[in-house]
């Protein structure tokens, strides 16, 4: 995730990021320009359309579709961002989970074995839900005294929240914590699966295909019809005019494709590897 100055404009304005979706679309954006350019000179040196002629009445065709298409936009941008800030509060929840469990832990537990075996595996089930998140492989995770074997074929995070549960149900048997605080620390683990849960749901849970493939043609269709009505008002203007407006529309469907799977590894997504260091250092805080 890119960290800014949200009140620093010229550096907005001036600066082309990496990840600014004007490298993406620059060569589109020429293509579309040279068409543009084409269509209008066709119409006005080429074929001569009289002024007045019907092919004008295009601009209103264009003027209502333009304001349902920013009703789609507005619609798909705000259905990508709230993927986006849910993805956020789940992990935000993670950290005051992992904390919470901590903190009880580092209360009920006397023995420094215990206190380690916990002060190891709770960062790691962030660390873990983090790479499950981004696809990434783990075979296995190796710390100084706990050996935390991860066997890939199976659901990563559920191997840690398995041995997290099975040491606290041992402790219960070896009667080093009571009953009630069995049925507290249990609480909290099954919390950890929740959020799992939660994140793996935003994750493999795209809009619908239809949906999706409608704003992109409708945005092509619509740029594409645009120099026919443009280029009477406007002349060779139209080129530099239907290329901005392009750049605008299809830079809103690009951002929202990026930020409705906010778990990956682009400029917008969240820092989940960086949230997981941090439940890391606060643990081996409080343990």
């Amino acid at each position: 995730m890119i960290s800014y100055n949200t009140k620093d404009w010229f550096t907005f304005i001036f600066r082309f990021h990496k990840a600014d979706t004007f490298r993406t679309l620059f060569p589109i954006m020429i293509a579309i320009g040279f068409f543009a350019a084409i269509i209008g000179y066709l119409e006005v040196e080429y074929w001569k359309i009289a002024k007045g002629s019907y092919i004008q009445n295009i601009t209103t065709m264009h003027s209502m579709l333009g304001f349902v298409i920013s009703l789609l936009l507005v619609f798909r941008t705000n259905t990508a961002y709230d993927r986006w800030w849910e993805g956020r509060r789940q992990w935000g929840s993670l950290v005051n989970n992992s904390r919470n469990f901590a903190l009880k832990l580092a209360a009920i537990l006397e023995d420094e074995k215990d206190r380690t075996f916990f002060r190891k595996v709770i960062p790691n089930y962030a660390m873990v839900l983090h790479k499950h998140l981004n696809n990434t492989e783990i075979t296995q995770q190796l710390f100084d005294d706990v050996d935390l074997e991860i066997d890939h074929h199976k659901h990563k995070p559920n191997q840690i929240a398995k041995k997290m549960f099975a040491r606290i149900n041992e402790l219960y048997v070896e009667k080093k914590i009571t009953g009630d605080q069995l049925i507290v620390l249990n609480s909290e683990i099954q919390s950890f699966t929740e959020i799992c849960g939660a994140c793996e749901r935003i994750k493999n849970t795209p809009i619908p295909y239809s949906y999706s493939a409608f704003i992109k043609k409708f945005i092509f269709f619509y740029i594409m019809s645009l120099p026919l009505g443009l280029s009477f008002s406007l002349g060779y203007y139209t080129a530099p005019v239907v290329v901005f407006i392009f750049y605008v529309l299809a830079s809103l469907e690009l951002i929202a494709e990026e930020i409705e799977d906010p778990f990956g590894g682009d400029d917008n997504d969240l820092p989940t590897q960086k949230i997981a260091e941090n439940i890391k250092k606060h643990i081996e805080e409080l343990l």
